[in-house]
């Protein structure tokens, strides 16, 4: 049974860090692509970043680019999304999803975690 699991989220101050991670399990995670979404109340769920299984390609949604790193740790199954210069913008419940094509739509991607609240206060 795959299990994504998020954590690392709350509330952070207007160009603040914080640092989300999600640990992987029941799938050989080094053969997936890992994403990050996010949903803000009464919008839909965008794109946020993606990192391809290997670590090496990465793609960026434009409202992040360049404040959010995302990466991944093949030998703990763990993916990560440092956030910094945080926006109030940012606010969304973040998830992470595994998928097997370094793509932004999120039905292209097969596994979903449950989720982990980001506040930026402002």
């Amino acid at each position: 049974q795959v299990q994504l699991a998020e954590s690392g989220g709350g509330l952070v101050q207007a160009g603040g860090s914080l640092r989300l991670s999600c640990a992987a399990s029941g799938l050989i995670f080094k053969t997936y692509v890992m994403g990050w979404f996010r949903q803000a109340p009464g919008k839909e769920r965008e794109f946020v970043a993606c990192i391809s299984s290997s670590g090496r390609n990465t793609l960026y949604a434009e409202s992040v680019k360049g404040r959010f790193t995302i990466s991944r740790d093949n030998t703990q199954s763990m993916v990560y999304l440092q956030m910094t210069s945080a926006r109030p913008e940012d606010t969304a419940v973040y998830y992470c999803a595994a998928g097997f094509t370094l793509v932004t739509p999120d039905n292209q991607y097969n596994y979903w975690g449950q989720g982990t609240q980001v506040t930026v206060s402002s």
